[in-house]
């Protein structure tokens, strides 16, 4: 029996176990800004807020601003 992780925390997705796939469901990113997601995480760990987002490439205030009420962040 193998462990899952979940994506969803509290109905919010969370950005530290999110596959691409997961990603582009949410309204507002789509494949390119998944990726960019996944790879920031990757090349620097679990990200520790949601505002944290802002460094990824592609995400700037507008989009976190509406990225918001979709996303939380867990221990990752």
């Amino acid at each position: 029996m193998g462990t899952t992780i979940s994506v969803y925390v509290d109905g919010m997705m969370d950005i530290n176990t999110a596959t691409i796939s997961d990603l582009i469901q949410i309204p507002g990113i789509g494949e390119m800004i998944a990726h960019n997601i996944v790879a920031y995480r990757e090349n620097n760990g679990p990200f520790n807020t949601v505002n944290e987002l802002l460094q990824v490439e592609g995400i700037g205030e507008g989009r976190l601003s509406t990225l918001l009420e979709y996303v939380t962040v867990s221990g990752g």
